[in-house]
């Protein structure tokens, strides 16, 4: 069961847990602004150089908060050595401040969480749980409950995101019970609606129905107990109006009168009951519904998938009977392929593929002589890989990159530059970057780039399935691709990989 959670981007999650500032500087709004704006770049960098500025001031809270928002922009981007190098920095900032061992204790829980959740995203369990054991002894040093209440929290998504379904529901049960048990109410909603949330970002349906079943009888059971309370209350009103009459010497139209409005207070309440059961029964029936349509809507997609490849796979016979040398009829032949090829990879995502090791300079220069005579006049092609050995799936990543050059060979213009490049970003991380000297493209068509069946086309002009296709390779191998947006110049495409 895939937990993949974001909760990073994902790191600002639990509603009754945070370290905010009383008033924010110019440069923590600055980089607020451009988080909102999605330019990640432009947040993380204003996100450091207000952490460096609180802690001159002496303002850890406020530093720590800054420099944790810039760690969760790092490894957003799969930037894992940058982040864990700027949470060291944290980390020492904090040992050389001016504060309470109590205060310290609970910062190093908030760097300790970030590397957990990294370590998650990475699928690294044991790391993962090393970090989280750090938190509880932060947790405990520290004694601050919220802190406390947030390391339930992510107990529970630890076990959920490495599949450990009963000690995940332990935990969170035991989290909104301390909650329900202090008649925090709304904070035990919010929480349960926020792992909803996770479930549906990380497309785990397994993940939405469980904590939506659980969700459910937990608000349940709480409408009870709320009705209990206020019948409870109810009776304690009466009793001590009782009491007041009793003790006073008041005539018997007052004591009717009062016993009159509790009578009709009693009545109100009764009513007030019977809809409140109205309108749970009828939430409940809605719900169960939703899960319906849920599991519904998970289905179809999957019979959509293969009912698409199976049509494109019985044209083609016909097709393969027409004159190929008329282009249309070779764009149709192109295009059913594709489509059966991205079906293929969709309908095969849990799959584990094959890889090999290959020597990384001499094989980038035999994709770079392949695409040699097809590029313009006075056009260079680049090899900066370096010599070494590295482990991929040749298959898929041959296909990539050959559609990446390809692509730069038709669109750099005579005396231009294409570069292949290949990186090692850590001890489990590599990539591979195709850059050429083109035509920027324009920001309106970067959100779409790698979404495929957008728009009506030409098939004779390409049937925009190239990128998609690379795109479902790319994550099949547990990898990405995408557009580099820092690179000027002209185009930059990266392709991630995971060892």
């Amino acid at each position: 069961m895939k937990r993949i959670l974001s909760f990073l981007i994902l790191g600002l999650f639990f509603c009754c847990v945070t370290i905010s500032a009383q008033q924010k500087s110019d440069l923590e709004k600055r980089a607020e602004a451009e988080a909102e704006k999605g330019n990640v770049p432009g947040a993380r960098s204003s996100y450091i150089r207000a952490f460096e500025d609180y802690a001159r001031q002496g303002q850890m809270k406020q530093s720590v908060a800054c420099g944790v928002k810039a760690t969760a922009l790092y490894y957003k981007e799969n930037l894992y050595q940058e982040a864990f190098d700027l949470l060291r920095r944290i980390d020492q900032a904090i040992l050389a401040a001016k504060q309470t061992g109590a205060d310290k204790e609970a910062q190093h829980y908030y760097t300790s969480k970030e590397r957990m959740q990294m370590y998650m995203k990475m699928h690294r369990a044991e790391s993962a749980a090393d970090h989280l054991r750090a938190m509880t002894n932060h947790a405990n040093a520290c004694n601050d409950e919220a802190v406390k209440n947030d390391l339930l929290y992510n107990k529970a998504i630890y076990h959920y995101t490495f599949g450990q379904v009963a000690q995940g529901n332990a935990v969170f049960k035991e989290m909104a019970t301390k909650l329900t048990a202090s008649k925090e109410y709304d904070k035990v909603d919010a929480v349960y609606k926020q792992l909803i949330a996770n479930g549906r970002r990380s497309n785990s349906a397994s993940m939405v129905a469980e904590s939506y079943s659980n969700y459910m009888a937990w608000k349940d059971s709480t409408t009870v107990i709320r009705h209990r309370d206020e019948i409870a209350a109810l009776k304690k009103q009466i009793a001590d109006n009782e009491a007041v009459i009793s003790d006073q010497d008041s005539s018997l139209t007052t004591r009717w009168g009062i016993i009159i409005g509790l009578f009709v207070l009693v009545g109100v309440l009764a009513a007030a009951l019977i809809v409140g059961g109205v309108v749970l029964m009828r939430f409940i029936m809605l719900t169960r519904k939703q899960k319906k349509t849920i599991k519904l809507a998970n289905d179809n997609n999957a019979l959509k998938a293969k009912f698409i490849g199976n049509i494109s796979a019985q044209l083609e016979p016909s097709l393969q009977k027409l004159d190929k040398k008329v282009p249309e009829v070779q764009a149709l032949l192109d295009f059913s392929k594709h489509i059966q090829t991205l079906s293929a990879i969709e309908n095969s995502m849990d799959e584990e593929v094959e890889v090999e090791e290959i020597q990384v300079q001499q094989y980038c220069e035999g994709l770079l002589e392949q695409i040699r005579g097809e590029v313009k006049s006075g056009v260079i092609l680049k090899n900066n890989a370096p010599k070494m050995a590295a482990a991929i799936n040749q298959e898929y990543v041959t296909h990539i990159l050959l559609h990446l050059l390809r692509n730069a060979a038709e669109y750099t213009p005579a005396d231009g530059t294409i570069v292949l490049d290949y990186k090692k970003r850590g001890a489990h991380t590599h990539q591979f970057l195709v850059s050429d000297t083109g035509i920027v493209i324009p920001e309106e068509e970067r959100e779409n780039l790698f979404k495929p069946f957008l728009e009506i086309k030409d098939l004779t002009k390409g049937d925009g399935l190239g990128l998609p296709i690379c795109k479902q390779m790319a994550l099949k191998m547990k990898g990405d691709l995408n557009l580099d947006p820092e690179f000027t110049k002209g185009v930059r495409f990266v392709l991630e990989l995971h060892s």
